[in-house]
């Protein structure tokens, strides 16, 4: 009888202490990506999606030191809000801005991106990642250019 109240009374503290078990740490809403499991049976094509003239843009040559900047503009061609949760670049140089509202269907946005030539040499290559609830979810840009030493007196 004793074994048995103390095999229950254990099971007990394991249950209350699993059930209570909360690290306090949140969900990140980066784990949502997939838009195709929101939409309703039969619906089609309604996930935001979208559209740039240009993904790719070349500043050409430019001087050490100088900082340039160039807009992508976009086109939300989906059905629903585009929501744009990060845009992340392939280095410090490289500065990525976006709206920070939803995009309604046929609205319009551009993603600024900022290069910064300090310290940098040669020919550059910067791969901009545009993370949003389109499908794909991910979005690639680049920006190229090669930056020339100053010339010395």
């Amino acid at each position: 009888m004793k074994n048995i109240a103390t095999l229950i009374l254990l099971a007990t503290v394991l249950i209350l202490h699993s059930c209570g078990n909360s690290n306090n740490e949140s969900i990140s809403t980066d784990i949502v990506k997939n838009t195709k499991s929101a939409q309703k049976k039969g619906e089609k094509g309604t996930a935001p999606k979208l559209y740039f003239e240009e993904t790719e843009h070349n500043f050409g040559d430019m001087i050490q030191g100088e900082r340039v900047v160039y807009g992508f503009k976009f086109v939300n061609i989906g059905g629903s809000d585009l929501v744009i949760t990060r845009v992340s670049t392939s280095c410090g140089c490289t500065i990525g801005k976006y709206p920070q509202d939803p995009v309604s269907p046929g609205g319009e946005g551009i993603i600024e991106v900022t290069f910064d030539s300090k310290g940098r040499k040669g020919f550059q290559n910067k791969k901009v990642t545009i993370l949003a609830n389109t499908e794909p979810n991910t979005t690639t840009l680049r920006v190229k250019t090669k930056v020339i030493l100053p010339e010395r007196n």
